[in-house]
């Protein structure tokens, strides 16, 4: 029985409720007052209770498809307007979504409304079905936005380009073979904005997935002096480091297999309810002679509606141990329901792991919260 929360945040998808499409369709008309204001509202609103975030940003721009001027250019000009005053990142990607409907048979300006539109909502999602459609020329202006003077345009190009973007289809061909990115990655390898670097780190990262070799080749040529090329590495590797791979773990410092005694480890309370929280605690012994860099990441087996479990890591701390030295390691996590996970009351496996070895188990028990 699925366990169900009280007090869940609004959902993502409320980001395009009523009002936010009443705001487009009142902005729109003040730009282009021949805007059919009732339409578009009827089109973008058809079904609007049982469309997820994805769907409702798609009919949005759906429906700015049906009502803006024909002419595609003069469109372009009319969202041009409306961008800065959306003043909602992820609301504003709806423009770019309108690209991509509109726009896939007029490439050049397709390509210049998307370098413009991204800096108000991202428009990894749009580019990617022209990356879908031509792939060569649309990678190759896409290379050109690496060096751009915009963090926001730089972003784009490694976060539209990664092979595994969440919350679109793969690029199958990046899978097969990642090396077409390679430019746009060392481009941004030591990139002055932490908002492009996250999105190196991902990108590279969802190497690891598919092409681990490949990644582990290309990461160990980086020079890794520049102190944010070695932060892009730490986080690019965490899939790798999480399942222990001695390669990954040899580029991050750390020494092998974890020469430890596990003290004690636990997992409190015992039995909970979504919303509550869980503290993990461990205190490890070195047994070895000399100092370890050593990675603590834990694993919680959530329960499935079926009864199965999937597993998920979690990062805990990357820290030095003396020989003969001890640490005490915890961290508490609330149990809620997010948009992209549900729990479902059942036993719960957590394992507590040094350098991707797991060394220690425990677990709670979630009840599922009385009906009202």
């Amino acid at each position: 029985m699925a366990a169900s929360s009280t007090d869940a945040s609004p959902a993502l998808k409320e980001i395009f409720d009523r009002a936010r499409l009443q705001h487009f369709a009142d902005e729109t008309a003040a730009i282009w007052p021949r805007f059919d204001r009732e339409r578009f509202l009827s089109l973008a609103t058809d079904g609007l209770d049982d469309l997820g975030i994805m769907q409702r940003m798609r009919r949005t721009a759906e429906a700015f498809a049906q009502t803006l001027p024909a002419d595609y250019a003069e469109a372009l000009a009319v969202l041009r307007d409306l961008a800065p005053r959306i003043r909602h990142g992820f609301a504003s990607i709806t423009l770019c979504e309108f690209v991509a409907i509109r726009g896939r048979d007029a490439f050049e300006r397709s390509m210049e409304a998307l370098h413009f539109f991204t800096r108000f909502g991202s428009a990894e999602f749009a580019i990617r079905h022209f990356l879908r459609d031509d792939f060569e020329r649309t990678l190759a202006v896409m290379k050109g936005w690496a060096r751009d003077e915009n963090e926001h345009v730089r972003r784009l190009a490694s976060e539209g380009s990664r092979p595994r973007l969440p919350w679109s289809f793969q690029l199958k061909n990046l899978i097969a073979d990642p090396s077409p990115t390679v430019s746009i990655l060392d481009a941004l390898k030591a990139d002055d904005s932490l908002y492009v670097r996250k999105s190196v780190a991902n990108h590279l990262n969802d190497i690891a997935k598919d092409n681990p070799d490949y990644l582990l080749d290309r990461l160990s040529g980086w020079d890794r002096d520049d102190a944010r090329t070695e932060w892009i590495v730490r986080h690019a590797l965490r899939t790798l480091i999480k399942k222990g791979e001695p390669r990954a773990l040899a580029l991050i410092g750390t020494t092998g297999e974890a020469d430890v005694a596990v003290d004690h480890f636990t997992v409190a309370p015992a039995v909970i309810r979504l919303g509550e929280r869980i503290t993990l605690s461990a205190r490890i012994v070195s047994t070895a002679n000399e100092r370890q860099k050593l990675v603590a990441d834990y694993a919680i087996h959530y329960v499935k509606k079926s009864g199965a479990t999937s597993r998920k890591v979690f990062k805990l701390k990357t820290f030095d141990l003396a020989a003969g030295g001890t640490m005490e390691l915890a961290i508490s996590q609330q149990i809620r329901d997010f948009t992209t996970r549900t729990h479902n009351a059942g036993l719960h496996k957590v394992e507590f792991m040094l350098n991707g070895q797991v060394l220690a188990d425990g677990g709670f028990e979630l009840k599922a919260n009385a009906q009202p």
